[in-house]
């Protein structure tokens, strides 16, 4: 049962960071995946790789926080399969600023894509999801949804909103046979980070007041959001697991 053989995936933004990792982490547990990205470039490059590999594997362009981007994935997902027993929504976003700095349409856009796409793909594939009998939903949130990490008030309140989205799922779809459960890492070696970990004043204070004294790497993120998809995870749902090198534990 320490595998995810046979099962069929979705993994959102799959092609750099936490997603990309999580899909090379599903594909050698047997699973096959639907991977997306925004980025033609991106997907067709990662799709290359992969088949070249032996994979079994379709990547797909998806703005998740556009209709036409449910719409796409909920099309593949059709068109390949009868069933989907694993979602994974990792797309997300952030622009850092002071609150008083973000013009609308900036809130709007982290807000959409961190908060309001999850929902809408979860309830969209919801009907393969039932249909499994025994599906998972693992949405990526943040340490940011439980303190504040100084990394701008829209994604906290996005992330906080995702993790309370991923307990009322969890109640409302138990009868189905679909378990919910969102994964929060803290800092982790991702593109998304790589200008920020690259700043003296900014790293020193997080490996300072992180216990383990590092960033993660993403493997390591998609190793968890691996075990809450597997059939060993079996009597948890609900839960926001906080990957996060001990830094919510410590006062300074």
């Amino acid at each position: 049962m320490w595998n995810l053989k046979n099962k069929k995936a979705v993994i959102t933004g799959g092609t750099k960071g936490i997603g990309k990792a999580t899909v090379l982490e599903f594909l050698s547990l047997g699973a096959e995946v639907i991977f997306t990205s925004r980025s033609k470039e991106d997907v067709n490059a990662f799709e290359k790789q992969l088949q070249n590999d032996g994979h079994k594997t379709f990547g797909i362009v998806s703005d998740v926080s556009e209709k036409e981007g449910i719409e796409a994935i909920f099309s593949e997902v059709k068109k390949r399969w009868d069933t989907l027993d694993i979602l994974v929504n990792n797309a997300g976003i952030n622009i850092r600023k002071a609150a008083v700095d973000y013009t609308e349409d900036e809130y709007q856009k982290i807000i959409g894509i961190n908060l309001t796409a999850p929902f809408l793909l979860s309830r969209k594939l919801y009907p393969f999801l039932k249909k499994s009998g025994n599906a998972a939903i693992v949405n990526v949130a943040s340490v940011s949804a439980v303190v504040d990490t100084k990394t701008g008030s829209p994604y906290g309140m996005s992330k906080a909103g995702l993790v309370m989205q991923t307990k009322n799922l969890a109640t409302e779809w138990a009868e189905d046979g679909i378990r919910v459960n969102a994964m929060s890492p803290w800092f982790t070696e991702t593109p998304l980070t790589h200008d920020l970990l690259k700043l003296k004043e900014r790293i020193d204070p997080v490996l300072k007041h992180t216990p383990l004294a590092r960033v993660a790497q993403a493997e390591e993120m998609a190793n968890i959001i691996a075990f809450l998809a597997m059939d060993k995870s079996s009597y948890i749902t609900g839960q926001n697991l906080v990957v996060d090198g001990g830094i919510t534990i410590t006062a300074i």
